[in-house]
């Protein structure tokens, strides 16, 4: 049977790959999945596991009621697979290959455990985990300099952004950029721009009395013509209508 230690009643640690067999497991769990062997070291989360899949998961498993998670301060992330940081990576090491045996080495794999969850929900909540590209195309650096691109967004989207200039100032390729972009955030570059433009116009034309042109200059628009389309696209209605039946209401 696989090595384990029960944590909690809650939570139950899950090592190496033999056959689960009757270890227990707690009631609507959940899977936090840590693998430090791969070329990737990876977190990834399973807010459905079956018991079949866990069978077949040897990589070293937190297994954790979904309400003990929640109350603890867990959340559910963005995505489902992330780089492993080093600080977690470590604790995981240590968990796995601790030189102690018997009770001390259940002892002290439990106090790891609680150590490896905690350090988990505070990288989630400080919104620190960095989301693996799919089929893991991006380095670790690669990830950031795609965060850092679409935080370029975020801070500069009443600029003038072009692929080309926001590529330079991160240090990847166009190519690599658009594709790493794509599966971190679902969306091209050129969409995540116009969000952040019409959201913030959308908020203008509610809580000032600015002319519709010069909301749409101000946040990226040439011409008023352009902005309208945008944002009759993005929301259904022209801006000039939306101020309306906002003020109407």
């Amino acid at each position: 049977m696989r090595e384990f230690v029960e944590v909690s009643p809650e939570m139950t640690l899950l090592l190496g790959a033999d056959p689960i067999g009757a270890v227990p497991l707690p009631p609507e769990h959940i899977a936090l999945a840590f693998d430090v062997d791969s070329q990737t070291p990876t977190l990834s989360f399973d807010f459905a596991p079956t018991r079949a899949s866990l069978q077949a998961d040897s990589r070293l498993l937190l297994i954790i009621q979904r309400s003990a998670f929640l109350r603890v301060g867990g959340i559910e992330p963005s995505g489902d697979a992330f780089h492993l940081p080093s600080a977690l990576r470590g604790i995981v090491l240590s968990i796995r290959n601790s030189a102690l045996t018997g009770e001390t080495l259940q002892i002290y794999r439990l106090g790891k455990s609680i150590e490896l969850l905690c350090e988990t929900i505070r990288l989630l909540a400080d919104d620190d985990l960095l989301p693996l590209a799919s089929e893991g195309v991006l380095s670790l650096e690669d990830t950031r300099r795609v965060i850092a691109a679409r935080r370029m967004i975020d801070e500069r989207w009443n600029e003038k952004l072009t692929l080309d200039k926001i590529a330079r100032a991160c240090g990847l390729n166009r190519a690599k950029l658009t594709r790493g972009f794509r599966d971190m955030f679902h969306c091209t570059i050129a969409e995540a721009i116009a969000e952040q433009r019409l959201s913030k116009a959308k908020g203008m034309l509610l809580t000032t009395n600015l002319p519709v042109s010069s909301i749409g200059y101000e946040n990226g628009y040439l011409n008023n013509a352009s902005f309208a389309r945008a944002f009759g696209r993005r929301f259904g209605i022209s801006p000039s209508d939306f101020r309306a039946c906002a003020f109407a209401a």
